[in-house]
């Protein structure tokens, strides 16, 4: 979509390019690609406790690599459901073709949304999951490569659950910004880390709430609402 664009300051192709070149299969393959190479370094602390019971229990190499594909399935389904989402939100001039908000109260509704979703009982219950992935495999462990894919499948739908948010605020600052999805992924990296993951999620919940209620009180000031 960006082959031959010039890219700003955040990393992001002209709309220009990006408009000569969109379509919804490339929108999908885009989001696709992007959501593998954002959630894959999340997957780490569950790839080492899968790895470990290689050494100790029945995992196999290729139960291992099962269950990579299997997350990465699931990804790949929500990619698609968000390429749906940034098409309707362009039809309703919410986004422009980057999928970037042009609307001040659209941006600071998500920021509010994901802020306190980082609250919620059933962000806290997913997460616990991704801190704790061996938890998860003694509980709903499968041999083999068929296993693994049922696993990856199974975590991979904890994980959207945990994250989605993160990956919904690419809207406020732009789904082909390099910089702003580079910051998301590193936002959800540290959240699965098991010493601050915990630690960090409402601290987080809260620098948006404020982000989006100071978007919104701006908006009412100087925008005219």
């Amino acid at each position: 979509m960006s082959l031959g664009a010039g890219l700003d300051w955040m990393g992001r192709p002209s709309s220009d390019m990006a408009m000569q070149s969109h379509s919804f299969f490339l929108l999908c393959l885009m989001w696709a690609i992007m959501m593998i190479a954002m959630m894959l370094p999340t997957l780490v602390p569950a790839l080492q406790s899968y790895s470990d019971l290689i050494k100790s229990a029945n995992g196999t190499p290729g139960g291992w690599l099962g269950f990579v594909v299997g997350y990465m399935v699931v990804w790949s389904f929500v990619a698609i459901a968000f390429a749906a989402m940034q098409t309707g939100f362009f039809y309703l001039g919410w986004v422009d073709m980057l999928g970037i908000s042009g609307i001040s109260m659209f941006s600071a509704g998500l920021l509010l949304l994901v802020g306190v979703y980082q609250f919620t009982r059933i962000k806290e219950y997913c997460q616990d999951i991704c801190l704790s992935p061996m938890n998860y495999f003694l509980a709903n462990w499968a041999p083999g490569i068929s296993g693994g894919i049922m696993m990856g499948m199974g975590i991979g739908v904890y994980c959207v659950v945990c994250c989605w948010g993160f990956m919904a605020l690419g809207f406020v600052g732009g789904v082909m910004s390099l910089l702003w999805m580079g910051l998301a992924t590193f936002i959800m990296i540290i959240e699965k880390l098991p010493q601050v993951g915990g630690v960090i999620r409402k601290p987080l919940g809260g620098m948006l709430i404020l982000a989006g209620f100071s978007l919104a009180i701006y908006n009412a000031l100087y925008l005219g609402g």
